[in-house]
């Protein structure tokens, strides 16, 4: 199995450094020794993006007399709305991170396919869904708002661990809907699923079945940084696809991080251009047995949730089917 070895960069997202009047909490250190806090994020029921702090407007005046009263003469407070508690989600996560260890995070990526979800809720109404690289949980929870079976997968035991913790803390989402949610290992590096009996997130062969006949999405959020994982992506894509009964349609969200490179001494993403790179290879292939179709996903559809949506996240639509 190939060996990714990162650089010693340390990261953090833009999610956890712009949410507005967040308090993060550490709640304890993991397995590895990295702090782990708790956050928490509220859907957006009226999509409008005005009040994205979640306050309530105050107003100003510097004339008592023109304080707003109510019709008995008291003074007409305003107060802070009381949120609906199935509209709030607790999600642990940490906070900077080496890039080996990104997925402990969340990323904005993972709530632009987030919101796409909840627009075209009917679509996934129902259906079999494969996440993949899911990190935190965040997006395969949203997806099980709507979906009927959701397996959720990303590799590294602590980090499934923290998933399969984040699936719990929220399972009022998606219980009444009598969804669930399989936290499971899939590396993208490895030719075959982990059957493993002996360790706690692999696969039985009834689920193995179950992904192939029945699953006809997956989803995959901001999870092309690094060009050599970009690679096995698509190979596991591939894989999957043509493995699978049904034709699936694959989601995926990417930001392009722009940054001043030596190499070209102009500002440009490396990893956003090898990922289009792979999109071209994979529509032009012509190996007699997939076909695959490509289509950008325009981002103007509602925001349910707090986050800034940069004109750099994008939305990709892929369409496989058996020729």
């Amino acid at each position: 199995m190939d060996q990714i070895t990162f650089r010693s960069d340390t990261v953090l997202s833009d999610v956890h450094l712009l949410l507005p009047n967040a308090c993060h909490l550490m709640k304890r250190l993991n397995s590895v020794g990295q702090p782990v806090f708790t956050s928490k994020f509220r859907i957006l029921r009226d999509c409008d993006g005005k009040d994205s702090s979640g306050e309530s407007p105050v107003r100003e005046s510097t004339d008592a007399s023109n304080v707003p009263r109510d019709e008995d003469g008291d003074l007409d407070v305003v107060r802070r709305n009381v949120w609906d508690l199935m509209d709030l989600f607790c999600h642990i996560h940490t906070m900077a991170t080496p890039l080996e260890d990104v997925g402990k995070q969340i990323w904005r990526g993972a709530f632009l396919l987030a919101d796409f979800i909840l627009v075209q809720a009917s679509m996934f109404k129902g259906a079999t869904v494969l996440e993949l690289g899911a990190g935190t949980g965040l997006t395969s929870i949203v997806m099980a708002m709507v979906a009927k079976t959701v397996y959720c997968t990303d590799v590294g035991d602590d980090l499934l661990s923290m998933c399969q913790r984040n699936v719990t803390l929220n399972k009022q989402h998606f219980e009444p809907q009598e969804s669930e949610i399989r936290v499971r290992q899939l590396d993208w590096m490895a030719d075959d699923f982990c059957t493993d009996a002996d360790l706690e997130f692999c696969w039985t062969d009834a689920e193995i079945v179950d992904l192939h006949d029945n699953t006809t999405f997956v989803i995959a959020a901001d999870v092309c940084y690094d060009d050599n994982l970009t690679d096995a992506l698509f190979r596991t894509l591939y894989r999957l696809a043509s493995n699978m009964r049904h034709p699936s349609t694959t989601y995926i969200s990417i930001e392009k991080r722009l940054n001043f490179t030596l190499r070209h001494m102009d500002v440009s993403c490396e990893a956003y251009d090898h990922f289009r790179h792979c999109l071209d290879q994979l529509q032009q292939m012509t190996d007699g047995k997939m076909n695959f179709t490509l289509e950008p996903v325009k981002s103007s559809f509602p925001q349910f949730f707090q986050y800034e949506r940069v004109e750099q996240l994008e939305l990709w639509k892929v369409t496989a089917e058996r020729l």
